[in-house]
């Protein structure tokens, strides 16, 4: 090599920098994929998500091919510089040569090439598969050496349930930060799929319509009281209970009630025999297992029980997918009718309404973690059942007690901070 002219080692060592760039940018394209993009383009047949696939099945493997053929290449380089620096400025010139042959090599062969592959790790990746594969056929005997002696070493430093663990599986939050920062989507579609994750946070009891509020038939009224109630119902199906809701009875589908209706002179009898035995759901039951027990017993009604068989609800599965997808109506009043819109900005509230309904129909913020009512959070917030009216400030909510009545708060005014301006979400 000592006869070859300068200019020839020059060309030497400017294909070496081009070999050790394009290692450097192969490893950090190889590292820098996205997982789940090549499984989706490899199942589809993309012939470089592919071969990049199985590169990555043994990251260590294809590591040590890359770093193998890198460090060969730096080596020789180095050798080829310090013969051109002997050559050209004597012994000064072999002290010098490291460094700048370390700048250069920093620059274009790591750098420069790394941080175009991690900007566009696709592009880079793809193509450096076609020769990464057949290099880790010819150096497999050497690679699996150095791996085996890396392995050993490097075990006691690494979590047992990371090593051979290539799936790179996401836990739940993590999956959510994907939804949230790394889908392409419409913000709706990003909110309906957030949602479905969040369905295992919420129980049946956070969207049920309370004890309170259930509207049901009463077999111990008169039957053309029954009737009237039937005739002017805005629900699809009633629960009939005799005396009080904790002796329900079964449930009635208004299609069923048209053939009670029918009758000359409609009974009681003839109306239980058009009922369906009731669904019971325990208290704290998570909506996604709520969702799958309504598919799998054919049910969309239930009633919510606490530890003692006592009713505390009713829920539904409309409730359910109007937790995923939103409410079917943008009316205001129409979804929620314990809040009364006021001219200056106010809301005025019944105490019963529900804190997930009243956030999720005004945008509002008001804490969730305790009490499922206006009324619950601010007896909890007070510590007492206020005789008169009253101001409290819960975060930037200011609210006024108006009404108190049979020891709960009947209605409130709510003001809230005036909203910020936001840009316009795509819907999609």
């Amino acid at each position: 090599m000592e006869t070859l002219p300068l200019p020839v080692l020059y060309g030497i060592v400017a294909v070496l920098i081009v070999l050790s760039a394009y290692f450097s940018s192969s490893e950090t394209a190889m590292m820098a994929l996205n997982r789940y993009r090549l499984r989706h383009l490899a199942r589809q047949g993309h012939r470089g998500a592919r071969r990049a696939s199985k590169l990555l099945e043994r990251p260590d493997r294809l590591l040590g091919t890359i770093l193998l053929g890198n460090n060969a290449v730096n080596f020789f380089a180095a050798t080829v510089a310090t013969l051109i620096a002997l050559r050209q400025f004597g012994e000064i010139g072999v002290l010098l040569a490291p460094f700048v042959l370390t700048f250069v090599f920093l620059v274009l062969a790591e750098v420069a090439p790394k941080t175009i592959a991690a900007y566009d790790p696709e592009r880079i990746a793809y193509p450096s598969s076609l020769v990464l594969r057949p290099m880790l056929r010819v150096l497999y005997p050497l690679v699996w050496i150095l791996n085996g002696i890396s392995n050993v070493l490097a075990r006691p430093f690494m979590k047992a349930s990371a090593i051979g663990d290539g799936e790179g599986k996401l836990t739940l939050d993590e999956l959510r930060t994907v939804v949230h920062e790394g889908a392409h989507i419409p913000v709706r579609r990003q909110d309906m799929l957030l949602s479905i994750l969040d369905l295992e946070k919420v129980t049946v009891e956070d969207i049920m319509v309370p004890r309170a509020e259930i509207n049901g038939i009463d077999l111990e009224d008169d039957i053309n009281d029954i009737v009237e109630q039937i005739c002017s119902t805005t629900h699809t199906r009633l629960p009939v209970f005799k005396g009080n809701v904790n002796n329900v009875i079964g449930i009635l589908h208004m299609r069923n009630a048209v053939r009670f209706l029918r009758e000359d002179e409609p009974t009681k009898a003839a109306l239980l025999q058009e009922t369906r035995e009731p669904y019971f759901v325990p208290e704290g039951t998570p909506l996604h297992v709520q969702l799958l027990k309504f598919q799998n017993a054919e049910r969309r009604i239930g009633l919510v029980v606490d530890e003692y068989g006592d009713v505390q609800g009713i829920v539904t599965l409309e409730d359910i997918l109007e937790e995923i997808v939103g409410e079917f109506t943008s009316d205001l009043a129409a979804r929620i009718p314990e809040i009364h819109p006021q001219d200056d900005g106010s809301q005025i509230i019944d105490g019963t309404a529900l804190l997930r309904d009243i956030n999720r129909a005004l945008s509002w913020e008001l804490p969730l973690t305790g009490p499922r009512t206006l009324n619950g959070l601010i007896l909890e917030r007070l510590e007492n059942i206020p005789d008169s009216p009253c101001c409290l400030e819960i975060g930037p909510y200011r609210i006024e007690v108006l009404q108190t009545k049979d020891n709960m708060v009947r209605t409130a005014r709510v003001t809230a901070p005036e909203p910020e301006p936001g840009a316009v979400e795509d819907d999609g």
